[in-house]
Order: C-alpha cells, then sequence, then structure tokens
C-alpha cells in the first residue's frame, strides 16, 4: 500500500520551502519526488507504508517541523481520496465567529454568553443545555437585526467558498450542519454555495425571539445522525465522507467520516480528529485530497 504525506501552509504564510521538503523526505524515509500542489502553500509526498503507519509517520513530521507554521497529514492513496460527501460546522469553522455570541452582543451580554460557548466548544459542560440557557437570554430580540449582523459582524473563513465549490465542481454533496441556528445557515450557506444546510430553529412569535429553541436539538448525535442519513440516501460508504469542525458537539461527525478534520478546534477535538488543520484555511481540505491549486473552482 502507498500513503501520502500532505503538507500544507496558509496562502498568507508560504512555509513549504525546499528545506522542509528535504527534511519531510529524510523523516518519512522516501525517494520520491514532491508533488507541488500551490507554491510554498502546498505538496505531497508519496510514501511507502501500511494504513497502520500513517499516524506514526504523521507524528513524527510533525514532530521534526515543530516551530513551523506547516500542518501535516499521512492519509491512504487510493481510490477514495477525493470525497463525494462533504459536511460541515458552521460557527468558527465555514465563519470566523460565534453567531450566537454575536446576538449576544446585541443584547449586551456577549461577554457572559461567549463564556458558556467556549465551555460547551471545549466540551466543558454538555451542548443541550448550555444552547438553551444561552438562548433564554436573547428573549425579545428583534429577528430584524438579522440580515444587519450578518452583513457586519460574520465573516467568512477564508477559503471556504473554494472548498465548496470545487468539491461540487467535482460532484460531491455538500452540507452545512451547524448547532446554530437556521436564521444564519440560510443565508451563509446559501452564499458559500452548500446544496443543503442544518440548524436549531428559533422558536419566534410576532417577529421576536421568544428566548427557546424548537426540539429537536441539532447536538453532536444530531450531527453524526446527518452524516449516516446522506450516506444512506447516497449510496456511499464511509470512506467517500470529509467532515470538518473546531468543536466537541462535532466530534461524534468528525468520527463518523471517513476523513474528519479538526480545523482550529479546541484542544480536546484537535487530539481526537484523525487530521488537524491549524494553520492552513479551508482549502487545506482541497489540498488533503489531492487537488492542485491549478483544478480549485472559482
Amino acid at each position: 500500500m502507498t500513503l501520502v504525506a500532505t503538507l500544507i501552509a496558509n496562502p498568507a504564510r508560504p512555509a513549504i520551502t525546499d528545506a522542509v521538503l528535504a527534511e519531510a523526505r529524510r523523516v518519512l524515509r522516501t525517494d520520491h519526488l514532491p508533488r507541488i500542489l500551490h507554491g510554498e502553500v502546498a505538496a505531497e509526498l508519496l510514501v511507502p507504508g501500511e494504513a497502520e503507519a500513517a499516524p506514526g509517520f504523521t507524528e513524527a513530521l510533525r514532530a521534526a517541523l515543530a516551530g513551523e507554521p506547516i500542518d501535516v497529514a499521512v492519509l491512504a492513496h487510493d481510490q477514495h481520496r477525493r470525497k463525494r460527501l462533504f459536511l460541515a460546522d458552521m460557527d468558527s469553522t465555514m465563519i470566523e465567529q460565534e453567531c450566537i455570541d454575536e446576538l449576544a452582543d446585541m443584547v449586551g451580554l456577549k461577554p457572559q454568553v461567549a463564556e458558556i460557548t467556549e465551555r460547551a466548544m471545549r466540551g466543558e459542560i454538555a451542548f443541550e443545555p448550555a444552547l438553551c440557557e444561552r438562548v433564554s437570554l436573547l428573549k425579545g430580540l428583534s429577528v430584524d437585526i438579522i440580515d444587519g449582523l450578518i452583513r457586519d459582524a460574520i465573516r467568512l473563513t477564508p477559503g471556504g467558498r473554494t472548498l465548496v465549490a470545487t468539491m461540487r465542481a467535482h460532484g460531491a454533496v455538500t452540507c452545512l450542519v451547524s448547532g446554530g441556528f437556521t436564521l444564519f445557515t440560510g443565508p451563509i450557506g446559501a452564499t458559500l454555495g452548500f446544496d443543503e444546510t442544518r440548524a436549531n430553529r428559533l422558536s419566534v412569535a410576532d417577529g421576536h425571539l421568544t428566548g427557546a429553541v424548537e426540539e429537536p436539538i441539532v447536538g453532536a448525535e444530531a450531527k453524526r445522525a446527518t452524516v449516516l442519513e446522506l450516506r444512506e440516501r447516497l449510496s456511499l460508504s464511509p470512506a467517500d465522507t470529509l467532515a470538518v469542525g473546531d468543536g466537541a458537539n462535532d466530534l461524534p461527525m468528525l468520527a463518523e467520516a471517513g476523513l474528519g478534520v479538526a480545523f482550529r478546534a479546541k484542544p480536546k477535538v484537535a487530539q481526537a480528529a484523525r487530521v488537524r488543520i491549524d494553520h492552513g484555511d479551508l482549502t487545506a481540505l482541497l489540498y488533503l485530497q489531492g487537488f492542485s491549486a491549478a483544478e480549485f473552482a472559482a
């Protein structure tokens, strides 16, 4: 069997130099020449070895390049490398903010709500009760502020549009699955180009939030169930599936996917996921699948 090692830097901070590639070849004990995916931003190396050796190679390469702003992953080089189903978390993954924290800012409670959000995403407290507690603090907020909030406070994570467009251009089905709210996933999912979106519904009466979340709540198990549902509908194997997220409520989804990626994730998630991206932008997920920058869709 052949493995493939992918080295990825942030496009704003290229770092895959000849010296880095030489060190990677030494650590991985490979005679293969690197395939350059994008200048000094991304490259890959074929590595002889079995799948069981991949985690060890990844850790050895990460240790050798410690201090460099480079993400590394060693994965199987097989027919399932390019995925046919992509599921993504929204908050702090496809966008840079947590929407509920931005809503709380509208009522002067952002510090309190953000602290609960952080603890929930770290896995220190259960997601569902933490969500209900935070939403209760938003009671009375007008839904009319949502469009302006998305326009003024929400920023798409770099590389997200390219990631979704490229995967769709190559036949993948894409789904934005969030523990956040449909009031945000609808417009944001459309902007990013997702085929489908799943999220929680905020209870609304007379144009204002009631402080409640409609059942069922989209939490960790619902995210995992979405992977299973879409995979069955599309008659795909686990190996055909890619998922990305940053919080503890994403862990079951990441574990269920053939390739689960922790993106700038909380420590618990980064430690558990098969692949972690700490430096690259979201196009890193394309490089992991063997796409070169020349193959990216606009």
